[in-house]
């Protein structure tokens, strides 16, 4: 799709990790296909991932009692945020499509991600109140988790030890995502890399390729509690 704008997300210490091989497939097809891709590899930026009084230039609205959600709106909207939450932000607003590219860490995302959301995502920018789930800022885009886990397929399944994949999914896509407008492309799980075969290996990483010639042909999950849930 010549001329679609995809930002990769992607958050691993190591570019020759399963996670780094991903990335570079996701960035090859990408652009083959004609599309701009950028990447904001986060490790390799130092990107902060603390969300502090530091993300705000100048003088607080409230200086006596801080509230950090309370403070970044307000930056937000005076264009006193900094740059490297503005210029993230930018990245987000050029993008058709999102892929954030991680090893699952406790369920959820490494730490220097969370951070990304929680600095980046912020009220005014990805949503406002109201304005948020199917009204939030950030609709038209599209958003997909491609992911690793430590664990095999059969542990998350709903007989398994972990329970099903998408019960963890719930926070970050719906929570998260689907909160700030995004349509969810269903996720990219490659399960348990480092103990595969490297045949096994290799199927994944064709399984993302042949999945990404054709991605801007997918319909979105239906981001529902159903759906993560059952009936």
């Amino acid at each position: 799709m010549a001329g679609k704008k995809v930002l990769i997300v992607y958050a691993h210490q190591e570019p020759q990790s399963f996670n780094g091989s991903l990335k570079k497939v996701a960035v090859e097809i990408l652009s083959k296909q004609g599309c701009t891709v950028t990447v904001s590899d986060l490790y390799a930026m130092g990107f902060e991932p603390r969300a502090t009084r530091n993300d705000i230039t100048g003088a607080l609205s409230h200086p006596e009692v801080f509230s950090y959600g309370v403070e970044v709106y307000e930056a937000y909207k005076k264009r006193s945020l900094t740059s490297d939450i503005v210029d993230e932000q930018k990245k987000v607003q050029e993008a058709d499509l999102v892929i954030f590219q991680f090893p699952l860490y406790w369920f959820s995302v490494p730490a220097i991600l969370k951070g990304w959301m929680d600095r980046v995502l912020c009220q005014g920018f990805a949503f406002d109140l109201p304005g948020f789930y199917d009204a939030g800022f950030l609709k038209g885009k599209l958003a997909l988790l491609s992911l690793t886990t430590g664990g095999p397929a059969e542990m998350y399944t709903r007989t398994g030890v972990s329970g099903d994949f998408k019960y963890f999914l719930w926070p970050l896509q719906h929570g998260t995502l689907h909160f700030c407008g995004f349509k969810v492309l269903a996720p990219q799980i490659s399960f348990a890399p480092e103990t595969a075969s490297e045949d096994e290996r290799k199927k994944m990483l064709a399984s993302w390729t042949q999945r990404l010639e054709s991605i801007w042909k997918e319909v979105p999950i239906p981001c529902t509690a159903p759906w993560y849930f059952g009936q």
